[in-house]
């Protein structure tokens, strides 16, 4: 995908999202084709002629002022992070660096890992901008899959929960889990910058999983931050447990996710039972790597 085929197909799909009713044009006398928002309504929200909006949109527009890109925005009413993707799309702002070698999964360091599973049992998890899981402890294991048993292709996030079916069960809501993660890929997505092992995973998901496509198709932007999620356990059941993510700098885009729950609530007394089962069979990849990585 091109830059300007990006930049239309973002441009697209906010403008489709947009009621016109809601912004206060009247019902228009002209059948509409699609949802949302006309090339000319958008143009005259932001102040600008219908041609130049749609070279903007087409990506055939040049250097672009700000005060052209905030009227766009606010016309699009674009929240922050649709608002710094344009401008990547545009390249009126610097990007994230990317991992050195974009066919290779980034290296962690000794220090990480050994934080990692230092936390135990409060389960943590490292992850790519692509959601390759990197690094987890044995209570990421035991709440959510072995992942040592995985191969490491297979240690994907988004691969996991569109194509291992015991993900529905794990996850109640697995919906609201699904779809920021395909909006958390799309959000890492320049098309400025190519990424074959990103292009890689969307185009096998796209064709294996219809729902992962109909989330990619619809362009939504996500930031892992924090939040709650209910996840079952067929062994306490489910538990409601919070989740924060630490984006950790000048490391290519990696991320730090751990689950806790509320003091006192049941959920923390349904973790405090799972994680008093004690150790999982050693997951013997994960210390070579480690090893490996200290000698």
């Amino acid at each position: 995908m091109t830059t300007s085929n990006g930049l239309r197909e973002f441009l697209t799909s906010r403008r489709a999202q947009i009621d016109p009713a809601m912004v206060g044009l009247p019902p228009s006398p002209i059948p509409r084709r699609g949802r949302g928002l006309r090339r000319e309504e958008v143009a005259a929200l932001a102040g600008v002629s219908v041609d130049y909006y749609a070279r903007l949109e087409q990506g055939r527009i040049g250097n672009v002022s700000d005060q052209v890109l905030t009227a766009v925005e606010n016309a699009l009413q674009l929240d922050p992070l649709e608002r710094e993707h344009l401008r990547t799309l545009i390249g009126s702002a610097p990007t994230s660096p990317q991992p050195a070698s974009p066919t290779q999964r980034p290296k962690v360091r000794i220090g990480l890992r050994t934080f990692i599973d230092a936390i135990d049992p409060v389960p943590a998890m490292l992850q790519g901008p692509r959601m390759d899981v990197l690094a987890w402890n044995r209570a990421a294991t035991v709440l959510l899959a072995d992942f040592g048993a995985m191969k490491p292709a297979d240690r994907n996030i988004a691969r996991w929960l569109f194509l291992d079916p015991t993900t529905r069960t794990r996850y109640p809501d697995w919906e609201s889990i699904a779809a920021p993660t395909v909006a958390a890929l799309r959000a890492a997505y320049n098309p400025g910058k190519p990424d074959a092992a990103l292009e890689k995973l969307v185009g096998e998901l796209s064709v294996a999983s219809e729902e992962f496509a109909r989330y990619w198709a619809d362009y939504r932007l996500f930031k892992h931050a924090h939040g709650t999620k209910r996840i079952f356990h067929p062994t306490v059941g489910v538990m409601s447990l919070n989740y924060e993510t630490l984006h950790l700098p000048d490391s290519g885009g990696l991320f730090l996710s751990a689950y806790t729950a509320d003091v006192g609530s049941p959920s923390q007394e349904k973790l405090d039972i799972l994680m008093s089962w004690g150790d999982d069979p050693v997951d013997a990849e994960h210390a070579t790597d480690e090893r490996s990585q200290r000698d």
